[in-house]
């Protein structure tokens, strides 16, 4: 399956949880151009299947985590359109190196409180997105959006739940959903299995993808969040014999507990670790549940652009993606994390892909 064009949200500084996309095409090349855009655009593609991810038999199944592109940012300068130009080359560099079966958005795609209209990022953007392919994922800005500062940017808003509404209705291949109605503010909350040969019966792995807040609100999970994943993940992996990986923008509290005072030295796993970590407001008991849970191995963030490292906390990993965007703050080279599940025998791995082709910082995430 193919790569993903690039979906962006349009509200004040956005932290929405993961947005993912199917397997890149073997063939794509960001040099493949505008014309396979617009072909994109324009020819119809059919759903996908909005209850599991399948798996290859026999074959790992690789998931590459794009995080902090912050497009957008000084959209009115020379200055930003070239970032955006350099946050798709990281990442055509990853997709085409890697041949991931599954992508990720980890939160912050757009800096938006410094686009001056939508309709900029409506028509500017498009030339810097990446060609779509058969059966993938589509991710294109296709409406616009209220300027930032406005009122339906608020937390009291409805803003959100417009921008996911717009992303599953005209984007036919995301995977994203709004997730229940009763966790507003938070939006996008749920869960996809990743099953082998289609069957959904037979589940090697859970993706739960949770708002971690930000932005047009607090940066937190919620009460209701702790209570959702609970009863979801007792009602489809009551004994918690299916691993489970965990994906959310800003790290919880517990990174500032694991995270390494200088240098990063083992256990921890990583390259960079040049600034401290920007915990959640609050995390409501979260944070207490997946560790009595066996089957949660590992949680990833994003959102601060200084750190890449892999901690274990207790009995899971508490993992970094990396910063792959040209887009905000900070100078350190970009890059993508790597996940890959194995099936027989099962085992979580990680790396990172940098965007010289360089890879580092493998660990193994299933202990």
């Amino acid at each position: 399956m193919s790569s993903l064009l690039l979906f962006l949200f349009l509200c004040f500084l956005l932290a929405l949880p993961p947005s993912a996309a199917a397997h890149p095409h073997p063939n794509f090349r960001l040099s493949d151009g505008p014309q396979i855009i617009r072909q994109a655009f324009d020819r119809p593609v059919p759903p996908p299947n909005t209850k599991h991810l399948s798996a290859r038999p026999a074959s790992p199944f690789k998931i590459a985590l794009f995080s902090d592109l912050h497009f957008g940012e000084n959209a009115w300068s020379d200055w930003g359109p070239r970032q955006d130009v350099n946050s798709v080359r990281v990442m055509s560099v990853v997709l085409d190196q890697e041949l991931p079966d599954f992508v990720v958005y980890l939160g912050d795609v757009v800096t938006a409180n410094n686009v001056p209209s939508p309709t900029r990022v409506h028509t500017g953007t498009r030339p810097c997105l990446l060609p779509d392919h058969e059966e993938s994922l589509s991710r294109c800005p296709a409406s616009s959006a209220p300027n930032p500062g406005e009122e339906e940017c608020s937390y009291k808003g409805t803003a959100r739940l417009q921008l996911m509404k717009a992303e599953m209705e005209q984007n036919a291949l995301s995977y994203s959903r709004s997730g229940p109605k009763e966790l507003w503010p938070s939006v996008s909350n749920f869960v996809l299995p990743i099953s082998l040969n289609n069957n959904s019966q037979s589940p090697i792995a859970y993706l739960y993808f949770l708002d971690s807040g930000g932005g047009s609100y607090p940066e937190v999970i919620s009460k209701s969040q702790v209570l959702w994943f609970r009863r979801k993940s007792q009602e489809i992996n009551p004994d918690s014999s299916v691993p489970e990986l965990i994906f959310w923008h800003i790290p919880s509290k517990a990174y500032a507990v694991v995270a390494p005072w200088w240098a990063i030295w083992n256990p921890c796993v990583g390259s960079i670790n040049k600034e401290k970590v920007t915990p959640q407001d609050s995390e409501e008991g979260m944070m207490e549940l997946l560790e009595k849970r066996p089957s949660v191995k590992a949680i990833f963030v994003g959102h601060d652009h200084g750190l890449d490292w892999c901690c274990p906390y207790k009995k899971l990993w508490l993992c970094y993606a990396r910063h792959t965007g040209y887009g905000g703050y900070g100078n350190w080279a970009r890059g993508a994390r790597i996940i890959e599940i194995s099936q027989d025998p099962f085992g979580i791995k990680s790396w990172i892909r940098m965007e010289n082709g360089d890879v580092h910082s493998e660990v193994v995430l299933n202990g």
